[in-house]
């Protein structure tokens, strides 16, 4: 291939990437990042360098992130072992000081810092620092009775703040920490707390960046990635557990911000090399979109 050639098809995927740049200029895109990716620097610079071409380019994302494997991994060192019960963290309280010193005080800031790096002004929130995330003890889970210790749900979340440091140019970035009226705080699983946002918000779409491709048919097969799924099929593959374990709260999130108004939401593989922008600004897709009927 000649080197006018190469410049040719560089211009070719910019003439690609226009017409959904023009689409998608002043939307909100909420974006939960997670999974193994969060920790690892490379992949985590790659992410943000998408976060900061799709700001650049007038659209307004809004950044969730998770942490539970940094969490588990800190509460080894610590010689204390993690409980799960349906996928979700049960969260006593030592357990709950590592989940604030992970997200609040590491990833969060680490996130900044990268952002920042690469030009972008970041903004970071949770609900403890700004009283905006309201939460009360979760005791139900798939139609079942639990205790989960200082597990939360939310009951509201004051979105003003987000979105003034949107319209100001600037990524918001949420840790998925709450309080509720007592002072007790709470781990609030993250991929809820994305659906939770991007249903508040009215987000055009919400992206959830993990590290598997998708919704597999057979977790043990890559190939048997489901590309595109009608709301009312979720239901029928929860119960016949092609979807669970954590898989289930990032799934039941995708349909509440449809149910908000969402025109698409995605489950994609954030260690695919700038899987967001293949997403956002591509003719094929990636990963699982979950759309209305």
């Amino acid at each position: 291939m000649s080197p006018m050639q190469t410049i040719i098809d560089k211009a070719a995927v910019l003439i690609e990437a226009l017409p959904y740049i023009q689409h998608f200029k002043g939307k909100k895109v909420v974006i939960k990042y997670g999974g193994s990716v969060i920790g690892e620097e490379a992949h985590c610079e790659a992410i943000m360098r998408d976060v900061v071409f799709m700001r650049t380019v007038g659209m307004h994302p809004i950044l969730v992130h998770g942490g539970g494997k940094m969490i588990t991994k800190r509460l080894k060192q610590m010689g204390s072992t993690s409980k799960f019960v349906h996928g979700l963290r049960y969260t006593d309280d030592a357990t709950m000081k590592i989940v604030i010193e992970v997200l609040r005080d590491v990833i969060s800031k680490n996130i900044a810092k990268i952002l920042k790096h690469l030009g972008a002004v970041p903004t970071l929130f949770n609900g403890i620092d700004h009283n905006m995330i309201q939460c009360q003890k979760k005791t139900k889970h798939l139609n079942e009775t639990v205790d989960l210790g200082w597990v939360g749900e939310i009951i509201k979340i004051r979105t003003d703040e987000i979105m003034e440091a949107c319209e100001w140019g600037k990524v918001p970035v949420v840790a998925p920490i709450g309080a509720d009226e007592q002072g007790n705080y709470y781990n609030i699983n993250a991929d809820s707390m994305a659906g939770e946002l991007a249903s508040e918000i009215g987000a055009y779409k919400m992206v959830y960046l993990s590290d598997i491709p998708g919704i597999l048919r057979d977790v043990n097969d890559p190939t048997s990635l489901i590309s595109s799924l009608k709301k009312s099929e979720v239901e029928t593959l929860i119960k016949n557990k092609v979807i669970s374990g954590g898989m289930i709260p990032k799934v039941e999130s995708c349909l509440k911000s449809l149910e908000a108004g969402s025109r698409k939401t995605h489950i994609i593989d954030g260690r695919v090399q700038h899987s967001l922008l293949l997403e956002m600004f591509t003719d094929k897709g990636i990963g699982t979109e979950i759309v209305p009927d």
